[in-house]
């Protein structure tokens, strides 16, 4: 276990990984970043990676800790709403919310980034270490290990290095990497005449059965698509002239507006979806303690805009974790992985069917009416009755708190229909005794 002025490695400069070198920069642990890539704020984002985050409550919350909140909030777009555009169909916009007021965040991954990076960087005892491939952890002898460099002492490893973790493979962690048979990628719709060419707020939705697209806003008003399809379908479309057609017949509402269209599917790289699902998340050796968080301890799909959401929970529960044990690494990080691993597994099954939602259900009239009820039981029953999407989006409830609550909440629902069916009932035969 570290010392009080043992330096701490975080292995990944991405977005968990720099808030929580942050967070416990301000605690006084002396913390070094670890990032395989060159700094993104020199080198700058890699083309067609960037999925565009949904920030909303959750992370929000997290930011706040750090002072980012307010920062992030002039930096993003908020989506009151999905706009689905139907094949063949007219275009339909879905409010999140049962008051139409509550939104979720559009904001560029990598410019969060940029400002996650500043923060930590500015932190005193933070220190930044770019272009250093970590490929794993001795715990034996408390050694972080290099590709091209030799060990260096690390009493405490905390490996944020996302979903395919250098981390995790060197130390045999257990674990399941289920992945879709869908990739993804991006594409983009640039601003016409200086405005956006779709309404921005919304995130749109073209929803095709067993694939969709979707787009973003972006503040510099052009938008980020990114298409989910099966990756057999992308080869398909090996020439310009099959990809303009596919789009004019498949997005006939948006192919127009995408002018750099047959570059962009050419020239951007498909991504994998991936769940990753682990445990234990810990390690302990005479050396050192390791700990996974964010997607090298449990990658999600990004169909509920909740990967950064719930890596973030991830380091607030770290930094809660240190404060409830007065600082001892192994009893903290037991206690941490205890709290989340529930959570996690949650948020990953709601982040699959989510994905089914959006490919398939959001398009059918019989969905629309469900929504337009279960909104309208929100109103009536205010703080009695909300929506899974409220729950995970608009509040800080345990995921795995989540499912329970729906299941209570239809039951009472189910419960009072009956009794208002049995009421009814019996004033029907009373009148007609009468």
């Amino acid at each position: 276990m570290a010392g009080d002025g043992e330096r701490v490695a975080i292995v990944g400069a991405g977005l968990a990984g720099c808030l929580l070198a942050v967070l416990l920069g301000r605690r006084g642990v002396p913390v070094t970043v670890y990032e395989r890539r060159p700094d993104p704020r020199v080198a700058g984002a890699e083309r067609g990676r960037s999925i565009n985050l949904a920030i909303s409550a959750r992370g929000l919350a997290a930011l706040e800790q750090v002072g980012l909140r307010d920062q992030s909030l002039k930096r993003a777009l908020p989506m009151h709403g999905r706009m689905v555009h139907p094949l063949g169909g007219a275009q339909n916009f879905q409010p999140y919310s049962a008051d139409g007021r509550r939104a979720i965040n559009s904001i560029s991954r990598a410019e969060l980034n940029r400002s996650l990076l500043d923060a930590a960087e500015a932190t005193p005892g933070v220190a930044l270490r770019f272009s250093q491939r970590v490929t794993g952890v001795d715990v034996e002898a408390g050694e972080l290990l290099f590709e091209d460099a030799g060990p260096e002492p690390a009493g405490v490893v905390l490996a944020g290095d996302g979903a395919y973790s250098a981390v995790r493979r060197s130390l045999g962690f257990e674990h399941d990497a289920d992945f879709l048979e869908h990739g993804y990628r991006e594409l983009t719709v640039p601003p016409r005449d200086g405005e956006f060419a779709l309404d921005p707020d919304a995130l749109h939705i073209w929803p095709r059965g067993t694939s969709m697209m979707i787009a973003l806003p972006n503040l510099d008003r052009s938008f980020t698509c990114t298409l989910f399809w099966p990756k057999g379908d992308f080869a398909a479309l090996d020439t310009p002239a099959k990809v303009t057609g596919y789009f004019a017949e498949n997005y006939p509402d948006v192919a127009g507006l995408m002018p750099d269209l047959a570059d962009d599917y050419a020239h951007n790289p498909i991504g994998s979806l991936v769940t990753v699902r682990c445990r234990p998340w810990t390690r302990y050796g005479a050396g050192a303690t390791v700990a996974l968080l964010g997607d090298a301890a449990h990658a999600i799909v990004p169909f509920f805009g909740q990967g950064a959401n719930c890596a973030f929970e991830d380091c607030i529960e770290i930094d809660r974790c240190l404060d409830e044990t007065g600082g001892d690494w192994r009893r903290a990080l037991s206690l941490y992985q205890e709290r989340r691993k529930a959570n996690t597994d949650a948020i990953a099954e709601m982040a699959l069917d989510n994905f089914v939602e959006m490919r398939d259900r959001v398009s059918s009239p019989v969905y629309r009416a469900k929504q337009a009820a279960t909104h309208a039981l929100e109103r009536r029953l205010a703080g009695r009755y909300v929506s899974r999407y409220e729950l995970v989006s608009f509040s800080t409830l345990p995921y795995a708190e989540i499912p329970a609550r729906i299941r209570r909440q239809n039951i009472v629902l189910g419960a009072a229909a009956a009794g208002a069916a049995a009421v009814l009932g019996l004033s029907v035969r009373a009148v007609r005794r009468r």
